[in-house]
C-alpha cells in the first residue's frame, strides 16, 4: 500500500505548535507577527487565495494587514508600498500575491522585499542563498514539499529526483532543494525531448509544469515517489494519479498533499521572521 503523504494533516498538527509559539511572542514581546499581503487588481482567484492566507494567519493568533492596490498600479507605485512595508517595524513579512497585472515589472517588485521579510521566498537574492547552503526563506511550494518528505522519512539522499517545470518559484528551487539534500537532480519542462525517457529513470518525480494530467502514468515507474504540485478546476493536479497509486511507493494527493503546506509554510516562515526580529 502506497503511502499517502498528507498535507493536510501536517499542516494542521503544525499549526497548534505555531499557535503556541505566537502566544509565546506575545508573553514576551507584547505583539504577535503580521503578515502583509498585497493584492494589487481583482482577479478572482488571487483574492481567494490572500483570503485563505489571512484565515489562517487568524487560525494561529496572527495578524495579517491586507493592501489592496488599484488593477492600474504602476511598477514605481507598488515599489513605493513595499519600501513602506520594509521600513514598518510592526510587518514580519510581505507576500506580494503572483500573478501581478501586466503592466508591472513583477520580478523588479519581488526582488525590492527585504530578505527578512521575504517569507514567500521569491526574492533572487534568497533564491541564491538558499541554493548555495545559507540561511534563506524557501519558496514555499518547494519548501512545503520538502518538509512533507521530511515528516513521512521519505529518502533523497542518493535518489534520482527529476522535476517536471522551471517556474522561478516552483521548479527551480525544487531542484535546489532536492539537489542540497544530495538528490541527483534533472529538470525537465513541456518541451523537453524524449520527456517520458526521462520521467520513468525517476526515484523521485514532482510534477510542476502546469498543465493537468500532463505526466502520464506510464511514464512512471513502479516504487517511485510521486508529488504533484499542480492543481486546477478539473480538480486533478500535473500527474495522472489514479492509476499510481497501487504500485508507487509515496504520493501526494490531489487535494490535500502539496496545497495545504504551501501556505501553512508561508505561516511558518512569518512566525519564524519574527522571531529572529
Amino acid at each position: 500500500m502506497a503511502i499517502k503523504l498528507d498535507g493536510k494533516s501536517l499542516s494542521e498538527s503544525t499549526e497548534q505548535e505555531l499557535s503556541e509559539r505566537v502566544l509565546k511572542i506575545k508573553n514576551q514581546k507584547g505583539f504577535v507577527p503580521i503578515l502583509a499581503t498585497i493584492l494589487v487588481g481583482s482577479d478572482p482567484a488571487s483574492g481567494t487565495y490572500v483570503k485563505m492566507k489571512g484565515n489562517a494567519c487568524e487560525r494561529i493568533g496572527m495578524k495579517s494587514l491586507k493592501v489592496e492596490l488599484d488593477e492600474n498600479t504602476t511598477t514605481d507605485e507598488l515599489l513605493i508600498k513595499i519600501d513602506e512595508l520594509n521600513s514598518n517595524p510592526e510587518v514580519h513579512g510581505i507576500l506580494l500575491q503572483h500573478p501581478v497585472p501586466g503592466q508591472i515589472n513583477e520580478r523588479q517588485c519581488f526582488d525590492a522585499i527585504d530578505t527578512r521579510k521575504d517569507v514567500d521566498g521569491v526574492t533572487s537574492l534568497g533564491f541564491g542563498k538558499m541554493a548555495m547552503g545559507e540561511p534563506a526563506f524557501g519558496s514555499c511550494t518547494p519548501q512545503g514539499i520538502m518538509r512533507l518528505l521530511k515528516e513521512y522519512d521519505i529518502e533523497i539522499s542518493g535518489k534520482h529526483a527529476v522535476v517536471v517545470g522551471r517556474s522561478p518559484i516552483l521548479g527551480k528551487p525544487m531542484a535546489m532543494m532536492l539537489l542540497n539534500k544530495h538528490a541527483t537532480v534533472t529538470i525537465c519542462h513541456s518541451r523537453t525531448k524524449n520527456l517520458k525517457e526521462h520521467v520513468l529513470k525517476a526515484d523521485i518525480v514532482v510534477g510542476a509544469v502546469g498543465i493537468p494530467k500532463f505526466i502520464q502514468s506510464d511514464w512512471v515507474k513502479d516504487g517511485a515517489v510521486v508529488i504533484d504540485a499542480g492543481f486546477h478546476p478539473e480538480k486533478c493536479g500535473d500527474i495522472d494519479l489514479e492509476p499510481l497509486i497501487d504500485r508507487c511507493y509515496a504520493y501526494t494527493p490531489v487535494p490535500g498533499g502539496v496545497g495545504p503546506m504551501t501556505i501553512n509554510t508561508l505561516i511558518l516562515q512569518t512566525v519564524e521572521a519574527c522571531e529572529l526580529s
